[in-house]
């Protein structure tokens, strides 16, 4: 008898530790620049996970599972992100929100792979993350093909017969972005005066600047994130170089202003209509601001990867990654905070269109970017 009842606690305290592991808490990761020059995209993406994990929680979780978050930083390393993505995989996080930069998403992606873990980037926009035919790499922002178009299309109507020079970071994305942009310029028979590459974390650039001096530029378009062309338009103006500027997407940030100053004003930039002035992203932004953070550029981006991770595991029925992948390929909309949304069967997005910005100084001082009215 003694025997009978110990087989039986026994059997009801494996059944209690077996109903524990099935309501296991699902971790989400959320990798990027947390330290380093691009600190500031960094915390976009973790308080646009945070906050969505947050108001996912409250409203059950993901099937009915709480949602706990995992903080990777790659400071903009490809090396780091490597190794921070296998940090994630031997956690066992199936889920990713990353990364930032394209040349670092690129390579974390085949780790990503090699451990089945789905991943969805709010911000590498390298064609080439996607041209892979990996099922598992996904993305809420557009294409630096989709964005050259737009910038060499604005560029040849507004700067026709200017003398235009092409700079770039050297980076994958950025290099990528510049050759995306001028392969349009020159399909509209327009061919830059000067075509230069400058080294990411350089303080002086006298050198570039010299030789846009000496073309004669009337535009720089650049290739690259805020750090290096804010003190390279510093530079232009302290040398008497009025040229105008124009950048992407990884210039989408108010600290672009802080590091180039005044010289700022008047610079041009691509980038998806703003996600903030959306009806559906309201509430969200109401949240960030009574925080005191303003979710510019990819912090609603990265909100709604989380969002659309919810969705699919629930039209899946399931929390295996692949099952969840297999949902977003299959050009299901998703209801987001950038409104509804759907996937091709690369991971790209169906539906997004780029937008020109200008940099200007708006009540109080403050030099920020907004959105021109081109129709």
């Amino acid at each position: 008898m003694h025997n009978v009842l110990r087989r039986s606690l026994l059997a009801a305290a494996s059944l209690i530790l077996l109903s524990g592991a099935a309501h296991a808490d699902l971790k989400i990761g959320v990798i990027g620049p947390i330290t380093g020059p691009n600190a500031v995209f960094g915390a976009q993406l973790r308080n646009g996970v945070e906050q969505a994990i947050a108001d996912i929680n409250a409203e059950g979780g993901i099937m009915g599972e709480k949602v706990v978050l995992s903080v990777g930083d790659d400071a903009s390393d490809p090396k780091q992100g490597v190794s921070a993505a296998n940090k994630f995989a031997s956690d066992g996080i199936k889920f990713v929100v990353g990364h930032f930069n394209s040349g670092v998403t690129i390579p974390a992606s085949e780790v990503y792979f090699e451990n089945g873990m789905l991943d969805i980037t709010p911000a590498a926009t390298n064609p080439k993350l996607t041209e892979t035919g990996k099922w598992n790499i996904f993305r809420t922002c557009g294409r630096d093909d989709q964005q050259g178009l737009v910038a060499s299309n604005f560029i040849a109507k507004t700067f026709k017969g200017k003398n235009i020079v092409v700079l770039h970071d050297k980076t994958t994305y950025g290099q990528g972005l510049a050759d995306e942009t001028r392969k349009g310029l020159h399909s509209l028979g327009i061919k830059e005066i000067l075509y230069e590459g400058v080294n990411t974390g350089d303080k002086d650039f006298s050198g570039v600047v010299s030789k846009i001096k000496q073309a004669k530029a009337d535009l720089v378009y650049w290739g690259g994130l805020h750090t290096e062309i804010g003190l390279i338009v510093r530079q232009m103006r302290d040398q008497g170089v009025t040229a105008s500027v124009m950048g992407a997407d990884g210039i989408a940030s108010d600290e672009y202003a802080i590091v180039g100053g005044e010289g700022t004003v008047g610079t041009y930039m691509t980038f998806p209509p703003d996600p903030r002035n959306r009806p559906e992203a309201a509430s969200v932004v109401k949240k960030f601001e009574a925080k005191g953070f303003n979710p510019e550029a990819y912090t609603l981006y990265s909100y709604a990867a989380v969002q659309i991770m919810k969705q699919a595991a629930e039209k899946a029925k399931s929390l295996d990654p692949k099952k969840v992948a297999e949902v977003m390929h299959s050009g299901v909309k998703f209801d987001t905070v950038l409104g509804s949304m759907s996937y091709d069967k690369k991971g790209d997005r169906t539906n997004l269109d780029y937008t020109v910005y200008q940099w200007k100084k708006v009540d109080g001082g403050k030099i920020t970017y907004k959105e021109l009215n081109l129709k």
